[in-house]
């Protein structure tokens, strides 16, 4: 399950869970990175429910794409991470502080408020 919601001029909402194929994959990013095109300073609600790692097939779609993801990335100045599973947040916040000019801050799933409010700030 993947969905992507533009929620603003500078603000994207994506859910995903379980577990992608390279198929799935494929139209994930494509949704991913058109909701992006004109994003600047963005901010990004992940929820994550249930999220399994991907196919080996849905890592070589993602691998081949990197340009595009760096590209995505630079647009996000700032992501909230919405998880029910501790390493998810874990490896969102790492990710984080690996990446330069982008912010993850990883909340569990019933905190959207304190997310929304961090995001915000």
């Amino acid at each position: 399950m993947f969905k992507v919601v533009r929620n603003g001029p500078n603000r994207i909402d994506m859910d995903f869970g379980g577990k992608l194929n390279s198929d799935e994959m494929k139209v994930a990013l494509d949704e991913l990175f058109n909701s992006a095109k004109d994003l600047e300073h963005g901010r990004m609600l992940c929820r994550v429910m249930d999220y399994d790692l991907p196919t080996l097939g849905a890592i070589g779609v993602e691998l081949s794409r990197l340009p595009e993801a760096f590209r995505f990335i630079r647009k996000i100045d700032r992501a909230a991470v919405l998880a029910n599973k501790n390493w998810v947040k874990k490896a969102s916040e790492i990710e984080g502080a690996l990446i330069p000019g982008l912010e993850i801050k990883a909340f569990d799933l019933d905190e959207e408020a304190k997310a929304e409010k961090w995001l915000a700030s």
